[in-house]
């Protein structure tokens, strides 16, 4: 076709106009209808655009490379883009790409070391043959196991639970024990057993740390509005009764509403339950030694006649920090404590337990000497180093409770 074209017009340009008019090309025909010229590549372009093949000529080539040329140039900006888009999506996903991984890796190991310890204690009450109680309303802890200290370490182990990792800025497991190992004062080592101590109870303090931490934060959005919802004031009112505020005087609740450092929180654990090994520790949960004087609690040994107080116990060693933190919160003792960690935060320093320490000496009976033992234990096993800690994030309500 295209030869026979050649012969009939002259003009390589009749040629492409004969082309256009034959295949109909519209854009062809309007300009000719305003009477503007079109030039000869622009008649190329226009043939080419609609797939028609153009005469044999040197135009037309130089037409088609143009044409190509343009074509792989838009479609190599889109695939940068495609390329740069794709690289910048997995930049910005890779973190939480990797905390999904913890997350599982963590829930998965946590989970099995749970399911065996539970499935090992029920085969254990089949062989012997105990009559069966009568079944009790289920709460949230009724599958409360105690893990041995070497199944402990083992599963620290597993989840890469490490304490100098901790201290280099790597986040805790959010995995919480709810009873310490029975046989913790077994281990030979008194390194090795101080270790699994804090590795055991430094996620407790972290997650009661930070409960206080967002309802602080939620008490200074609350008070930094002018008009708060029902459901605000609610939550004040039960925030004044939970610290014991009863004149609803929000500076008090400013003050009090606050974490306890956890160096402090884990030498005065230390102290009070003999890094975990005390009878209390191991039988009722208490990690902090605080009295009671109601019917449930440990009786101590050798007790004073003239004193009736006992040891409080609780269910689980979560309970027992709480319980801590509430004491040192509310208590008329710790007002000097409390005063002083209210400083720190106007000064913007970090909530240091070495610094604070010196504060809680009405917490035993032999004040400054207490105070002494505790700045040492701080000091010697570096636990301000834990000060900076924080648990890993998670979607777990709870982390994981063994």
């Amino acid at each position: 076709m295209s030869k026979k074209i050649e012969k009939l017009f002259k003009s390589y340009r009749d040629q492409l106009l004969h082309l256009a008019k034959l295949y109909g090309i519209v854009e062809i025909k309007s300009y000719a209808r305003s009477s503007k010229r079109l030039t000869i590549s622009q008649l190329e372009l226009l043939l080419i655009k609609n797939h028609i093949k153009l005469p044999i000529n040197r135009s037309s080539d130089k037409a088609n490379a143009k044409e190509e040329l343009r074509r792989n140039t838009v479609t190599n900006v889109y695939l940068t883009f495609f390329v740069i888009f794709f690289i910048g999506a997995l930049i910005l996903t890779r973190p939480y790409i990797k905390n999904v991984v913890n997350e599982v890796k963590f829930t998965y190991v946590a989970q099995e070391y749970k399911t065996s310890k539970i499935e090992k204690k029920k085969s254990t009450k089949k062989k012997t043959k105990k009559i069966q109680e009568p079944e009790l309303p289920k709460e949230n802890y009724d599958n409360t196991v105690s893990l041995n200290a070497e199944t402990t370490r083992n599963l620290f182990d597993d989840l890469g639970y490490d304490l100098r990792g901790v201290r280099a800025g790597q986040k805790v497991k959010p995995i919480y024990l709810t009873k310490l190992p029975k046989d913790l004062k077994t281990l030979g080592d008194t390194n090795q057993k101080r270790e699994l101590f804090i590795k055991i109870v430094l996620p407790l303090i972290l997650a009661e740390n930070d409960k206080i931490s967002e309802d602080r934060e939620k008490l200074f959005k609350i008070l930094g509005k002018n008009f708060n919802s029902v459901g605000e004031r609610v939550w004040l009112k039960r925030r004044f009764k939970e610290y014991k505020i009863d004149d609803k005087d929000l500076s008090k609740l400013k003050m009090r509403m606050d974490i306890v450092p956890v160096s402090l929180a884990l030498a005065q654990a230390a102290n009070e339950s003999g890094w975990g090994t005390s009878r209390f520790a191991l039988e009722g949960n208490a990690l902090f030694g605080q009295w009671t004087w109601s019917k449930k609690g440990i009786s101590p040994k050798n007790k004073d006649p003239n004193k009736s107080h006992k040891v409080l116990q609780f269910q689980i060693l979560k309970a027992s920090v709480r319980a801590y933190k509430n004491n040192l919160n509310t208590h008329n003792a710790y007002q000097e404590f409390r005063e002083a960690r209210a400083q720190l935060r106007q000064e913007n320093k970090i909530i240091d337990g070495l610094e604070l320490a010196k504060y809680v000496k009405n917490y035993a009976a032999i004040g400054e000497k207490y105070v002494a033992i505790l700045e040492d234990i701080i000091e010697k096993n570096s636990l301000t180093d834990f000060d900076k800690a924080n648990l890993l994030p998670t979607n777990l309500k709870q982390g994981l409770a063994l």
